[in-house]
């Protein structure tokens, strides 16, 4: 009884921690749907002047401009999507119980924390990471960093608390893997004990044993029987004792 209450109390663990999760990813979607959205809004430039003899060099400009991907924006989006799609496969292999979606929870939420810690790493250490990337046409990314800066004690304690739920999931998520490993192989050693038990029973009933030992008794006799039988009509004894029975009639 105490497995699967241990067992039942981690998965709810899991769920709790998975739902802060899916509460971030969900966030992080509505907030870069409304980055593109206030991008998209923004994003309107007036037409150049058809009299203007720089007209053409204007439109294309114009048109290399808009064609310019908000990067930030669908990056930030991604990383919402991606934490929702690990949280959701984690709910049901808490939920179910089940060895395999919490196995490839394990492997899902390991990379992206090395992510996540590759990523702190890379900014920790380069100063200058804003050169390193592509320009942001939205000036998104510089606002975001902008806030953060202002804002650094909040961020930090949240992102260790981020840290944290994550790294709780995933030792929920591999202890009760191995919990239902386990469970599985006791209840396997059990099926193989009430096999071997089943097989053993007629050897330790004493019914059935004294029925075997009847049967093999009644075995012995119709054998002796058939033995002696045959010594008799090889040996002519039948023959000879009913010669003797008359002679011994009159007498």
């Amino acid at each position: 009884m105490g497995t699967p209450c241990c067992q039942g109390f981690i998965a709810f663990l899991l769920k709790f921690l998975n739902f802060l999760q899916t509460f971030i990813g969900v966030s992080i979607i509505i907030y870069s749907a409304y980055m593109l959205n206030h991008w998209q809004h923004h994003n309107n430039f007036l037409p150049p002047n058809p009299d203007s003899e720089f007209s053409n060099f204007g439109l294309i400009m114009l048109n290399k401009h808009s064609l310019t991907a908000p990067w930030f924006i669908y990056a930030f989006m991604g990383i919402g999507v991606i934490l929702c799609c690990i949280t959701c496969i984690g709910h049901v292999g808490a939920e179910a119980v089940n060895g395999c979606f919490l196995c490839f929870y394990s492997l899902l939420m390991t990379a992206f924390v090395l992510v996540e810690i590759g990523l702190v790493v890379f900014i920790a250490l380069d100063r200058q990471w804003e050169k390193d990337l592509p320009r942001d046409p939205t000036g998104e990314l510089h606002s975001l960093r902008t806030f953060i800066v202002q804002n650094m004690d909040v961020c930090k304690w949240i992102g260790i608390a981020v840290i944290i739920i994550q790294a709780s999931s995933l030792l929920l998520a591999i202890v009760l893997r191995a919990l239902v490993s386990d469970h599985r192989i006791s209840h396997d050693m059990e099926g193989d004990y009430d096999v071997i038990g089943r097989t053993r029973e007629p050897l330790l009933d004493p019914r059935l044993s004294q029925t075997s030992g009847l049967a093999k008794a009644d075995a012995k006799v119709g054998h002796s029987d058939i033995w002696s039988s045959r010594m008799r009509e090889k040996y002519h004894l039948d023959g000879e004792a009913r010669h003797h029975t008359p002679n011994q009639n009159p007498s």
